[in-house]
């Protein structure tokens, strides 16, 4: 999972790293600051250079609040998988002009391939600079969304919201896609399963409601298709002038 951004910073122990571990997880998180999100002066990095210390956890916490992460410390995976792409981004603005020949150029040993210049200002845009980032995530706040670790996974949910809440149609007439009926009760919904964790089952409840309505659509478009094929086959035609009269 973090194989990749760690090989792309360098990092030393990127092809063994575990997240599972703290100790290699607090390693990892101290490095990418001191080398490569330098959020904070040299010297105010005591408390996350203190691996050991039992403060850990917290100096983290406070780490991620004064970069505006939008993620907790407890989610420890989310929130690592956040600081690496903050500092491959910030390893890709400072050497953007590296980067851009490399896009240009193409690597060693392979050929040149030229491109006609698109049309399209998408085409255009840099995904994963400081601004498209900060862009998503000042949409996603607009729309009341929540934030992903990965901003593209955000940017797809806001496209989902806009595709289906704010179209033309959706908007001329709002009682479309307005749900209606008395709300569901989550809480008292039967999960089927105990997973010792309150938090971790209504997770599963949520996830396990999704899944159902996922079938009903797919139901849906089955019945949707079974009706369109037996208008198909049902309306038999007869070429009258195919018959015969007597022998």
């Amino acid at each position: 999972m973090f194989c990749r951004k760690l090989k792309a910073l360098s990092y030393p122990e990127a092809e063994q790293f575990d997240h599972t571990d703290q100790r290699q997880l607090r390693s990892a998180a101290l490095w990418l600051e001191e080398q490569k999100i330098r959020h904070y002066a040299a010297g105010d990095r005591g408390p996350l250079r203190d691996l050991q210390a039992e403060q850990w956890s917290e100096a983290f916490s406070r780490y991620l609040t004064d970069l505006s992460a939008p993620v907790s410390a407890a989610d420890e995976a989310g929130s690592l998988d956040w600081l690496l792409g903050r500092a491959v981004r910030l390893a890709y603005g400072d050497n953007l002009k590296k980067y851009q020949s490399a896009q240009v150029n193409g690597t060693a040993g392979q050929p040149q391939t030229v491109k006609a210049p698109s049309q399209n200002p998408l085409d255009n845009l840099d995904f994963n600079s400081a601004e498209f980032v900060s862009g998503v995530e000042r949409l996603a706040r607009l729309l009341n969304l929540p934030c992903h670790p990965d901003h593209l996974v955000t940017l797809q949910a806001v496209s989902g919201l806009i595709c289906q809440r704010l179209n033309k149609q959706a908007l001329a007439d709002p009682d479309l896609v307005v749900v209606k009926g008395t709300p569901f009760p989550l809480q008292d919904a039967d999960l089927g399963f105990d997973t010792g964790d309150p938090v971790l089952n209504q997770a599963a409840k949520v996830l396990r409601l999704l899944h159902i309505r996922d079938l009903r659509a797919l139901q849906t478009a089955i019945n949707e298709a079974l009706v369109a094929v037996q208008g198909l086959v049902a309306d038999p035609r007869t070429d009258t002038r195919l018959g015969k009269v007597g022998k």
